[in-house]
C-alpha cells in the first residue's frame, strides 16, 4: 500500500505498477501522475467528476467514438489511468437507495489515477516481511444466507424482481504486507481483469474473468457471466444441460442488451457467442457476449452511468434487485461487483470486480455470491457462493 511521507505528500511505492486490463507494453512501467479519490459523503456525481479529472489531466473521454491518437500531443509521458468505481458508486448512479455499511471504510468509492509511461525499473526494497492471515470470519451464516436466497424466491413469486443476486462478505486479519498476496490473484487462470491497484491505507487486488464495458474503436462490448459448476467434464455438461443457468443467463444478458441500447445507436446491439462456457480456476462459468456501436459524442460519464452497476451482479429489473440487495446484504460490497480497469481516449476496458480481494489497514475482505432465481435452491446457493471464494482464500494464504 501507499505510504505517506513529510507534510502528508504521498511517496511512490518500490513495487512496479499492475493494474488490471493496462497494456501488456505498460505494466512495470508506470508512475503515477495525478490521483483523484472519492467517497459518497462527499456529494456530486463520480461519473462526471472522473470524466472531468481525466480531461483535466490530459485525457479527454468526452467522445469515446474518436479513433484512439497514437500519442498525446502536448506529452508523450502521458500513458493512460486506472478507473475503479465501487458497487455503492454505481448503485448510486443507477438511482439506488442507500446500501449497508461498509466492512472496509477506508477503501474510496471512485478512484482514478494517471499514469505517466518510462523504462521499466527494477524495484528496490529489503526482504519481504512475514506474512501471516487468520482465520476468515463471515459477514452472515449459511443459514441467514440460505435465509436471503428465500427472501428473494419469495419476492420473485410477488413479481417484485426477476432475479436478485446477493453477495456476501467475510474478514481475516492479517500481519504483514497484503500486497504480495493480493498480487498473486492476477495469475489466478481465467484472470483476465487481474492486477492490483493501491493508496493511502488500501489495496485492491483482482482476479476477475468478467469485462463489464470495452470500448474500443467505437465498439462498445460487455460479456456477462452466470451459470457456474465444478470445471470437470461431467460439471460442462450440466452446466449446457441446466434450464436454471440458461433462463438465469438469458436474463442477464437481455438485461446488458438494455443497457448498451441507452448509449448505442439505434439498430446495432447484438449478441454474439451465447452461453459459451468458459474456464476460471476450478470452476466452469457461462459467458455471452453483447456488443453495439457506440452513439455519437458518447462520453465516459454517460457509459459509468448506463453501464453501473454491472447486471450480472444486481440482477433484473436493475433497480428493483439494487432494493432487495439493500434490504438483505448485512454489509456493503466495498470493492468487489464494482468497476475496475484501464481508460485512455479512445479506449475503455473496465472488469467487474468479481472475485476481488482489498485490504485495509487491519483485515482482508473477499466477497461472494450468485444470482437467485424462482427455481434456485437455497443450500446450493450457499455452496456456490463457498466455491467461488475458495480459489481467492487459499491465494491470499499463499496455498
Amino acid at each position: 500500500m501507499r505510504k505517506v511521507g513529510p507534510y502528508g505528500v504521498e511517496t511512490l511505492p518500490e513495487v512496479l505498477v499492475d493494474v488490471p486490463a493496462a497494456p501488456a507494453g505498460c505494466r512495470g512501467a508506470l508512475v503515477e501522475r495525478a490521483r483523484l479519490h472519492w467517497r459518497l459523503g462527499d456529494g456530486g456525481d463520480p461519473a462526471a467528476l472522473a470524466e472531468e479529472f481525466l480531461a483535466a489531466h490530459g485525457l479527454p473521454l468526452h467522445d469515446l467514438t474518436r479513433p484512439a491518437p497514437d500519442h498525446h500531443d502536448t506529452d508523450t509521458r502521458l500513458c493512460g489511468a486506472a478507473l475503479y468505481l465501487s458497487a455503492a458508486a454505481g448503485a448510486l448512479l443507477a438511482g439506488a437507495p442507500p446500501a449497508a455499511p461498509e466492512p472496509a471504510p477506508a477503501l474510496p468509492d471512485l478512484a482514478v489515477v494517471v499514469y505517466d509511461h518510462r523504462p521499466t525499473r527494477t524495484p528496490t526494497g529489503g526482504p519481504p516481511t512475514p506474512w501471516w492471515l487468520g482465520e476468515w470470519t463471515e459477514s452472515w451464516t449459511p443459514d441467514q444466507h440460505a435465509d436471503a436466497v428465500d427472501a428473494v424466491r419469495s419476492a420473485i413469486g410477488r413479481g417484485d424482481v426477476y432475479q436478485t443476486n446477493l453477495v456476501g462478505h467475510a474478514a481475516a486479519r492479517y500481519t504483514g504486507d497484503p500486497l504480495p498476496a493480493l498480487s498473486r490473484l492476477g495469475a489466478l487462470p481465467g484472470a483476465r481483469y487481474g492486477g492490483v491497484l493501491t493508496g493511502d491505507g488500501w489495496a485492491i487486488g483482482c482476479a476477475s474473468p468478467e469485462t463489464l464495458i470495452e470500448v474500443h474503436n467505437g465498439t462498445l462490448t460487455t460479456r456477462p457471466i452466470k451459470g457456474t459448476r465444478p470445471a470437470t467434464p461431467a460439471g460442462r455438461a450440466e452446466l449446457l444441460a441446466s434450464a436454471k443457468e440458461r433462463a438465469e443467463h438469458i436474463m442477464i444478458v437481455d438485461l446488458e442488451r438494455n443497457d448498451l441500447a441507452r448509449i448505442a445507436r439505434t439498430g446495432t446491439v447484438a449478441v454474439d457467442d451465447l452461453f459459451a462456457v468458459r474456464r476460471w480456476c476450478d470452476l466452469w462459468q457461462a459467458e455471452s457476449t453483447v456488443h453495439a456501436a457506440a452513439a455519437d459524442g458518447l462520453g465516459l460519464a454517460d457509459l459509468l452511468r448506463a453501464t453501473c452497476p454491472g447486471g450480472s451482479v444486481t440482477g433484473a429489473p436493475k433497480r428493483a434487485a439494487l432494493t432487495q440487495i439493500t434490504r438483505l446484504e448485512p454489509v456493503g460490497r466495498g470493492a468487489s461487483m464494482g468497476a475496475l480497469g484501464w481508460v485512455a481516449p479512445g479506449r475503455v476496458d473496465l472488469g467487474l470486480t468479481i472475485r476481488t480481494a482489498a485490504a485495509d489497514g487491519e483485515k482482508l475482505h473477499t466477497w461472494a455470491g450468485g444470482g437467485i432465481t424462482w427455481d434456485s435452491d437455497a443450500h446450493a446457493e450457499v455452496a456456490e457462493a463457498a466455491a467461488k471464494t475458495a480459489p481467492i482464500r487459499a491465494t491470499l494464504a499463499g496455498r
